[in-house]
């Protein structure tokens, strides 16, 4: 079953992220459940989320999902710019949205580069400086 797109292909937030991620070593770009997502192996980072409970809820499109470092995640716990998206939640995952503040677009790359670091096999990260 196709999940309908949750996103508008032409959205400045996503172009950015989108140069953010696929600069990395071996990644790649896919819709997942309508959300384009970024991954080598392993899911990476995922613009768009939800929260629990509150699936219809577009507050939360322009938004980047990643899976940070334990530091980082404790932080953002405290910061309203972030929440807990459904589904990935549970397993450490935090979302950013980008509508809550003005992006820091350095921070953005450092979350991911997290994320990536996390997900990716040893031989992609070792290509990282």
């Amino acid at each position: 079953m196709s999940h309908p797109r949750r996103f508008d292909p032409d959205d400045p937030y996503l172009a950015r992220l989108r140069r953010i991620c696929l600069a990395l070593p071996g990644a790649a770009e896919n819709d997942l459940f309508g959300h384009p997502s970024f991954y080598t192996k392993k899911l990476f980072a995922i613009f768009g989320g939800v929260v629990k409970g509150a699936h219809d809820d577009d507050r939360w499109s322009q938004s980047v999902l990643v899976l940070p470092d334990l530091l980082t995640h404790e932080q953002a716990r405290s910061d309203e710019r972030f929440f807990v998206p459904a589904y990935y939640g549970p397993y450490g995952w935090v979302g950013l949205d980008f509508r809550a503040a003005e992006v820091d677009w350095g921070e953005v790359g450092d979350l991911v580069e997290q994320s990536y670091r996390r997900t990716a096999p040893v031989r992609l990260v070792k290509q990282l400086p």
